[in-house]
């Protein structure tokens, strides 16, 4: 399995707080079945200033300490950029990371208030040539009113990304609901932790697969966690890769 979310890096935003966490996430990463693992840190203006050099080197730090404690744990680096209105420069001049140096972006969004207008942005997005991935939309708080929109957006080029902690009941009620939902909808595309330590959020890919696949089979499952994962990883076409089941859907009743 490929992780493609995860706040491993020590100390650089509010995900592993030292070295030793960060070896002791990636061995319970590993441990779990994971074999590679995008570090994405929070890129949030007026909180976690982080920028594209310094994750690298930090990613690069932990290869070492990695290798020194013979974890044998792929790492690439990656961001997880809250949505602004310079996101596309940011992108070209490398402050804003896409994963694995792909055309793949992590964007996240404001949880408490939809972000305007989100049309406009997702489009700009897809026109420079990038595949905007929606980190965990069933955790945002306004997904119920909105939930049209999330579904369009899904139809027209962006990829979503669930947590695997919403479908195992770790973000409550609601975010296990539209995890759920919105996985029983064919719109999902790929499965991640978000982990950020080894004990309030811990890596949990595994027991999230075991979910994912008890409504949606295996096939599909493998596709959330590895088949499209590793498409990130070789930078690899969305066309090239499998559709979502709701793309499935679309194409058989087009072609009926």
């Amino acid at each position: 399995m490929i992780d493609i979310h995860c706040h491993i890096l020590p100390g650089i935003d509010d995900g592993a707080p030292s070295i030793e966490t960060s070896l002791e996430m990636a061995a319970a990463l590993i441990e779990d079945g994971v074999e590679a693992v995008i570090c994405t840190p929070h890129i949030l203006p007026g909180l976690y200033h982080n920028n594209g050099p310094q994750i690298r080197e930090a990613t690069e730090k932990l290869r070492y300490a990695l290798a020194r404690s013979e974890l044998n744990l792929q790492l690439f680096s990656g961001s997880d950029a809250h949505i602004s209105v310079d996101f596309v420069e940011k992108l070209r001049t490398k402050e804003i990371l896409t994963l694995a140096d792909s055309h793949y972006v992590l964007v996240e969004l404001p949880m408490h208030v939809r972000a305007e207008p989100l049309n406009k942005f997702f489009f700009e997005l897809i026109v420079a040539g990038y595949v905007p991935i929606l980190s965990h939309p069933e955790r945002l708080a306004w997904i119920e009113p909105q939930f049209g929109l999330i579904q369009r957006l899904a139809h027209t080029g962006v990829w979503l990304q669930i947590t695997s902690g919403s479908l195992l009941g770790k973000f409550g009620r609601s975010a296990k609901y539209w995890a759920e939902r919105l996985l029983d909808e064919g719109l999902v595309h790929l499965l991640a932790t978000d982990a950020h330590d080894t004990k309030r959020r811990a890596p949990d890919l595994k027991r999230g697969w075991d979910a994912a696949a008890s409504r949606v089979g295996e096939y599909e499952a493998n596709s959330l966690v590895l088949t499209r994962p590793r498409g990130i990883l070789t930078n690899t076409p969305p066309s090239n890769l499998p559709l979502s089941l709701a793309q499935k859907t679309n194409a058989v009743f087009k072609s009926a």
